[in-house]
């Protein structure tokens, strides 16, 4: 996680600032950033956010937690691509792609490596826009997104599944959301 917020800190701190969308278990480095360092974070897009440890103990946390932990507790006794196909099997009941490219066998290995969600040290960072978007398909992704609507999130569901963003209703709710955010920091500016 560590290594993950300090991509996003020191993306922001090279570019004086900026809006973060961040998708899954990103949004958990996206929060920690902001955490860290608010004054960079001008907005918050968190998409299907995997923020476990926000909502720890309420059910659909709770039941996905449990069907994932021992798969993390095995995960250095497995190699990436047996790591990612029962990732993926239990998180999606999905099956995935083999690993015949490089950027597949990349995204095979850091999925393997990252910590488990209910672990980060999470926290509300007042003060920064967010906007959580959810694919309205997963109740462990709604109940997330109803926590972070309960302390102050604009939230919003669009098609798509896991990936709303991609949607033509997501990709114009994360656009508005942005915008809107940039023309009230311009008359807080003026």
């Amino acid at each position: 996680m560590a290594a993950d917020v300090a991509i996003v800190i020191n993306a922001l701190a090279d570019s004086g600032g900026g809006h973060v969308v961040a998708h899954e278990q990103g949004a958990i480095s996206a929060m920690l950033a902001a955490i860290e360092r608010p004054e960079l974070v001008h907005s918050l897009t968190l998409v299907e956010p995997a923020c476990l440890s926000l909502t720890a103990e309420l059910p659909a946390t709770a039941s996905h937690r449990a069907l994932m932990e021992p798969l993390f507790d095995a995960r250095t006794q497995l190699n990436d691509a047996d790591y990612q196909r029962e990732y993926f099997r239990r998180a999606f009941s999905a099956e995935t792609g083999g690993l015949d490219t490089a950027e597949a066998r990349r995204s095979a290995r850091r999925l393997r490596l990252q910590a488990p969600p209910w672990e980060a040290p999470l926290q509300i960072v007042p003060g920064v826009p967010t906007l959580v978007l959810t694919g309205g398909w997963e109740p462990l992704y709604e109940e997330i997104a109803g926590y972070l609507q309960e302390t102050g999130a604009l939230r919003r569901v669009a098609a798509g599944g896991h990936r709303p963003q991609d949607s033509v209703d997501g990709d114009q709710a994360i656009r508005s959301f942005i915008a809107d955010v940039g023309r009230a920091m311009s008359v807080q500016a003026s």
